[in-house]
């Protein structure tokens, strides 16, 4: 098994790299960093492993307009291209050099910093994280991302981005949800409260139909939720009759905190009524079950 340098524990640290994505962040006018140097636009190029590939056009020419009037306020981050002489590689601001193509910009304000490749794309996933516009599934999977790839825990997540560390673990347990409540999730059609409800469904595809299909809010979710166990009704109305035993919700709420902690997919299996069990933790490649390994042995 590999001993992958992305597992290195922090790096720099994360407030360190918390502190260069700020430099990265738009601010207002007069908040301005300065740059290191001015670097002709051809000379840049996007980073390839940039996590985020959708960029709002109207909103990028939003962005142009701006810069056409006022020059690009927070410099960009980049680093010395590893794959070309003299050329550089964007760490952070990929959407204001997109931008400043479209303004017909020649030379863009840059800072320059010496990353490795997994430190740039810690950056690029923290960057992303921080953007308003992030669907929830988004969200949770940057989350996830920088727990699993990178060994961050949820305490120093939470302490680096502002946030409590059971938000955190609530948002990344929603990534256990089937991919059709996932889609609901992306588009808007649920929000976050509602996938919550769902996680200690049986059935949360289903409920998640009907959710969706009268406009239930977050509180009628839950009822519904707990309503005889979270029994499902059909389209046609008949009650759908759940297989197996039911996991109570301390249970579920318990595999979901493991599996945020893991990275991984924890199923409890505890036999009612008495104190022994088993739990199941599913891998989805070597590197996990590399870092599991490590985790359980304390290496």
């Amino acid at each position: 098994m590999s001993d992958k340098k992305s597992k290195r524990g922090l790096g720099r640290g994360l407030s360190a790299l918390m502190s260069d994505v700020a430099e990265a962040q738009d601010a207002p006018e007069d908040t301005g960093k300065p740059a290191d140097k001015s670097v002709p636009i051809e000379k840049i190029e996007p980073n390839p492993d940039q996590p985020r590939r959708d960029f709002d056009e109207s909103a990028l020419q939003d962005l142009a307009s701006s810069i056409s009037a006022k020059g690009i306020i927070q410099p960009l981050i980049v680093r010395p291209n590893p794959r070309k002489s003299g050329a550089f590689e964007i760490v952070a601001g990929e959407r204001r050099w997109r931008a400043a193509q479209l303004a017909k910009l020649h030379q863009v304000p840059v800072i320059v910093r010496e990353f490795d490749d997994t430190e740039v794309l810690e950056v690029a996933i923290i960057e992303n994280i921080q953007r308003a516009d992030l669907n929830p599934v988004e969200e949770a999977a940057g989350y996830s991302q920088l727990m699993e790839r990178f060994g961050h825990t949820q305490e120093k997540l939470a302490q680096a981005l502002g946030k409590s560390r059971s938000y955190i673990a609530n948002l990344v347990r929603l990534l256990g949800l089937p991919e059709d409540v996932l889609a609901y999730l992306r588009d808007g059609r649920l929000s976050a409260g509602h996938a919550r409800a769902l996680i200690t469904s049986d059935d949360p595809s289903a409920l998640a139909s009907q959710v969706v299909k009268k406009g239930l809010s977050v509180r009628e979710t839950e009822k519904l939720v707990k309503k005889d166990g979270g029994n499902i009704f059909s389209d046609e109305g008949a009650p759908k009759k759940k297989s197996g035993a039911e996991k109570d919700a301390d249970t579920k709420a318990l595999e979901g905190d493991l599996a945020a902690n893991l990275g991984m997919k924890v199923a409890l299996n505890h036999k009612p009524g008495q104190e022994n069990g088993s739990m199941t933790i599913s891998y989805e490649s070597l590197d996990q079950l590399d870092d599991l390994c490590r985790k359980l042995t304390g290496s």
